[in-house]
């Protein structure tokens, strides 16, 4: 049901589009729920056929299982890129959902962890005095002064080093590259570490390796930040989206561009930066009132 069209259409994300592999079964797994959602049965259904009707039902069916208004969001998306798709190869000539519009998402703030913390964290003695150690503290430096994403540091190579202009080279999403400066002693600890690797005799290019010279997985990342983060912070979230929001919400509090935090970030554009000013702008209330003879009048 469905199955040479889905076949092109993730063969268009993947060679032209150039979209990961996670994010092509994100967009296999939704369409295809959709898809069973029309004909439990399996039974052929065709694509011509689908109406706006049937995708605001699918929509109710959702929302009364319980998934979130941004998870809903998120496969009406993969929808909408799969019948415009089908639309430019002529299929279809008239898009289903064109009348379709999303559940309202909540606004929530991003959640960070504060500067003293941090501080509490980096320059605390709470890592082993180990390679593991090492290594350890290097993924929460990085994740906080690079504002990486969780894929981006596993993928990160001795070669996207610059020493000489402190500088990291990051292949973001979309096989987008971005330069992010990084201070000068977080470059001289990087440089330590490559030399304990090379004593080690440890041949991996990726830069940062557990103890048997093998690459960081991403579920090993994510379990090592929150328990570091959970030592620091009573945040409910302690991942390493965590520390980028962190990263984010830090430089604009001490006065960054927005723009230059856009690119620092890799963000497409620059709506997707401005929710981390509420939190800035949060902060200037507060001080605000409690420093304004009248600011809490």
């Amino acid at each position: 049901m469905f199955g040479e069209e889905l076949s092109a259409f993730l063969d268009y994300l993947s060679f032209e589009k150039k979209y990961s592999s996670h994010t092509l079964v994100s967009y296999k797994t939704d369409l295809e729920q959709f898809f069973t959602f029309l004909s439990p049965s399996q039974e052929e259904f065709p694509i011509t056929e689908v109406n706006y009707q049937q995708i605001r039902k699918w929509v109710v069916s959702l929302m009364d299982s319980g998934i979130s208004p941004k998870s809903v969001n998120r496969k009406l998306s993969s929808l909408k890129s799969f019948f415009k798709f089908l639309q430019r190869r002529e299929t279809i000539t008239m898009n289903p959902m064109s009348r379709i519009t999303g559940p309202k998402i909540p606004k929530r703030l991003p959640e960070f962890v504060d500067e003293s913390s941090m501080s509490r964290l980096l320059d605390g003695v709470v890592f082993e005095d180990s390679f593991k150690g090492m290594t350890d503290r290097l993924m929460i430096d990085l994740f906080y002064q690079a504002g990486l994403r969780r894929s981006e540091l596993a993928h990160l190579r001795e070669q996207d080093m610059d020493v000489s202009n402190g500088t990291l080279k990051v292949l973001g999403k979309r096989n987008k590259e971005r330069m992010i400066p990084v201070s000068v002693k977080l470059m001289r600890n990087l440089e330590g570490y490559l030399q304990v690797k090379k004593d080690r005799k440890i041949t991996n290019p990726m830069l940062l390796v557990n103890e048997k010279g093998n690459s960081l997985s991403e579920a090993y990342i994510y379990s090592t930040v929150k328990s570091y983060l959970g030592g620091v912070t009573t945040l409910s979230k302690k991942s390493p989206h965590v520390l980028r929001h962190t990263f984010a919400t830090h430089l604009l509090d001490n006065g960054a561009d927005i723009n230059a935090v856009k690119d620092l970030l890799g963000h497409a554009s620059l709506s997707a930066t401005q929710v981390y000013t509420h939190n800035t702008i949060d902060k200037l209330k507060k001080s605000y009132r409690q420093a304004h003879p009248r600011g809490d009048s």
